[in-house]
């Protein structure tokens, strides 16, 4: 069937839960972080019923629930500087498990996560006088850009502000020791004291089981945990934490707290969209790049000659295609040479992880196939599954077109941009010797000829200069670096930074890149931009 013939199979009221797309997100939280799979979903069941127990409100329960889902939402902000001082994984073995204990278990974990752990003698004291000051100095900010991007995230998702508000206290303790804020007892929100149990429970139950996580739960109360809600949990452990039978999906979207947050026609697109935000802050030289591939998708969508509801999924599965990104180390994806045959398939495999994340849910299964097939290719030599043309459909064929010559025209460390010319010449050649489907590259590259010129009125009153300057702080830009890429001094370049983040709102490079790709700003100055926000 051709293009042109082609039709989308079932038409659906556009419509979903919001739990729905969180619980999502929350699975792909436990990807970034090396998690269990659903030790979100089980974090928010326990959340919902120690709310239950205690007797709160639908508001603040509901608060609690969404809390508890989200509460690694900003994991993957400055994700690749953790991963530069820390071998991948080790700071959830030994530091998370750690956090609502005492400062000294705390700094003991961040000690143990320090790399060559096997080194002894002056070695091994030499490596943790390296690393452990330029991690304690570098833990403020790295986690006031997680809450500043989660908050953002948050509120993208469709959260009211009652509830993505309290993103930027999560890391509030009872004793007042370690938040960000110093808030201390009952001047943290109740919902962020029934959070912190109930992650820290589905944490501890990971590490050793129930009666471990019961006994942990009680030695932290009254320190990094409420008394309170510390104890009820101790009392009730058996009624609060899921049994291995219960389906963790389905009961965590039948205890929403209050009546269901819904998510209908653009609000849908915002909160995908920010799905694939968070995906592309799993390493700088990523940033923008979901966005940029749905814009481009979006405009040979329609000379593809798809319908409009073809058209609206194939754009939204290009939102999320690159979710499954966030199971590969930041290092990775950042690592200027040559993969090793591990890493190599360690990349081969974020398809996969997309088409599992999106599988989960009823209303996002629909684009799973769409979106994990952008690496596919007609003659059967792409990846994750090698299948060939007769398996793919024409939204398929379209968003592999797009996010290949996307990803040619965006430079990366191991490989400069390619010219627009060189690169339109390349998806040519794919087109001609079947690689790729001639029909999608036509569209592609006529959608990118006729992209218009990036706009000259700007978000939050930046200025051109400003912008550019923003563009390269996304891409994790350091000032010096940007200075000498712009032509202008460190000082101007610092300038400018100290400029723009009051006027859009932030105070970390990572929320700064949230911003950017928000609003189509986090492209490279020579590549065309499509400037119409995808679903608009």
């Amino acid at each position: 069937m051709s293009a042109r013939q082609y039709r989308s199979p079932v038409v659906v009221h556009d419509e979903v839960r919001t739990a729905e797309l969180v619980a999502c997100l929350s699975l792909a939280t436990d990807l970034a972080l090396g998690l269990p799979r659903e030790h979100g979903l089980e974090s928010a069941i326990i959340g919902a019923r120690l709310s239950r127990g205690l007797g709160v409100d639908d508001h603040t329960a509901a608060q609690a629930y969404y809390g508890c889902l989200l509460y690694y939402i900003g994991c993957t902000a400055d994700a690749e500087i953790s991963a530069a001082l820390f071998p991948w994984g080790t700071l959830l073995e030994n530091f998370n498990p750690v956090i609502y204990g005492s400062p000294g278990e705390a700094v003991r974990g961040v000690v143990r996560s320090i790399p060559a752990p096997e080194a002894t003698g002056l070695t091994r004291v030499l490596q943790i006088a390296r690393t452990l000051p330029r991690a304690m100095r570098g833990h403020p900010a790295h986690m006031t850009a997680m809450c500043e991007v989660a908050q953002m995230l948050g509120e993208r998702i469709g959260l009211p502000a009652s509830i993505h508000g309290l993103f930027g206290q999560l890391t509030e303790r009872w004793d007042g020791k370690g938040g960000l804020h110093g808030l201390k007892g009952d001047a943290i929100p109740l919902a962020l004291r029934i959070v912190s149990v109930a992650r820290d429970v589905s944490m501890q139950k990971w590490v050793g089981g129930v009666e471990y996580a019961v006994d942990i739960i009680h030695k932290r109360a009254g320190g990094g945990h409420d008394p309170h809600v510390a104890e009820y949990f101790c009392a009730h452990a058996d009624e609060v934490v899921p049994g291995a039978r219960e389906p963790l999906w389905d009961v965590v979207l039948s205890c929403e707290p209050g009546e269901p947050l819904t998510l209908r026609g653009s609000a849908i697109d915002e909160a995908l969209a920010a799905m694939g935000d968070f995906a592309d802050l799993a390493a700088p030289c990523l940033s923008g790049h979901s966005d940029g591939v749905a814009r481009l998708t979006q405009a040979a969508a329609k000379r593809m000659g798809l319908d409009a509801e073809a058209q609206r999924d194939v754009v939204r599965a290009a939102r999320v295609h690159d979710l499954g990104r966030v199971a590969v180390s930041p290092a990775v994806w950042e690592k200027p040479g040559p993969l090793t045959a591990d890493e190599r398939e360690q990349v081969r495999l974020h398809a996969y992880h997309t088409e599992r994340l999106l599988a989960s849910s009823p209303f996002l299964a629909r684009l799973a196939a769409t979106a994990s097939a952008h690496h596919e290719r007609c003659d059967g030599s792409g990846y994750h599954r090698g299948v060939g043309v007769a398996a793919l459909s024409p939204a398929a064929r379209l968003l592999a077109v797009a996010d290949a010559y996307h990803t040619m025209t965006e430079p990366r460390p191991h490989l400069p941009a390619t010219s627009l010319p060189d690169a339109a010449a390349a998806l040519r050649a794919h087109g001609r010797d079947g690689r790729l489907d001639a029909e999608a590259v036509h569209a592609v590259l006529d959608a990118s000829g006729q992209a218009p010129p990036r706009r000259r009125v700007h978000p939050a009153g930046l200025t051109d200069r400003e912008v550019e300057v923003l563009g390269l702080l996304a891409h994790g830009f350091q000032i010096k670096q940007i200075g000498r890429r712009l032509g202008i001094s460190t000082k101007t370049a610092s300038r400018h930074v100290q400029n723009i983040y009051p006027k859009i709102g932030v105070s970390t490079r990572a929320a700064a890149a949230v911003f950017a790709m928000q609003h189509g700003l986090a492209g490279w100055g020579e590549r065309p931009i499509v400037t119409e926000r995808p679903g608009s």
